[in-house]
């Protein structure tokens, strides 16, 4: 498949959502191998939504989906989001749809919520054998993009490591940031499913909605 260009990826989507009252919807990402993809399903990503459509008047729609790695129905998102403690297993088929997706336009956030590391490091080399994460410096756009970071925010302890962001590239674009040691999506979760402080959990919303500022804008990154 060859590459198309973010602005015509854009015009099909918004062509699919002009009835609607929003302009954009976002997805979280069903897949296989035994993973808890759907770690944080009920609260975290319309609570990041309900954020990003008060700070930043988003027009998301307040109902996330739910999307399958393979699936074409991807394409009708301009950002996913994926998480889980465990193992994932993507075919061929999904690794051929999720690089068509990035290559398109699409942006793909990953948050290890504890114990996907290895898998999901294993998986993204078959959607891009030639391309690794690389670690985002602090003076990053995407840490400035709304709110102001010097760094990945530590939302939850885990192994007490600093908590990193990792970025996969297209030239200059940016196709996936992998939040690791961080947690974000618990930090989105409703205050009362891990007892975080609101101080924590608005940090977590506001990268997340650098995240998702950056994405949608659609530029080359410096």
């Amino acid at each position: 498949m060859h590459k198309i260009h973010w602005g015509i990826l854009f015009v099909l989507f918004i062509l699919t959502t002009a009835q609607k009252n929003y302009t954009y919807k976002i997805a979280l990402v069903k897949y296989n191998g035994g993973g808890d993809w759907y770690a944080n399903l009920e609260t975290s990503l319309p609570n990041l939504i309900a954020f990003c459509n008060a700070k930043l008047n988003t027009r998301i729609d307040p109902e996330q989906d739910i999307v399958e790695i393979g699936s074409s129905d991807i394409f009708n998102y301009p950002w996913v989001h994926l998480t889980g403690h465990g193992n994932i297993i993507l075919s061929q088929a999904d690794v051929e749809n999720l690089r068509n997706y990035l290559l398109a336009g699409g942006f793909l956030h990953i948050d290890d919520n504890y114990g996907l590391d290895p898998f999901i490091r294993r998986e993204m080399k078959k959607v891009f054998p030639d391309k690794a994460f690389v670690e985002i410096p602090s003076n990053h756009r995407v840490y400035k993009e709304v709110f102001r970071f010097n760094a990945l925010p530590k939302i939850h302890q885990h192994d007490e490591k600093p908590a990193k962001g990792y970025g996969i590239f297209d030239d200059e674009r940016m196709l996936c940031f992998y939040s690791f040691e961080s947690d974000l999506g618990d930090g989105w979760e409703d205050a009362s499913i891990h007892s975080d402080s609101e101080e924590v959990r608005e940090k977590a919303l506001k990268m997340g909605a650098n995240l998702i500022a950056y994405a949608f804008k659609g530029a080359p990154v410096k």
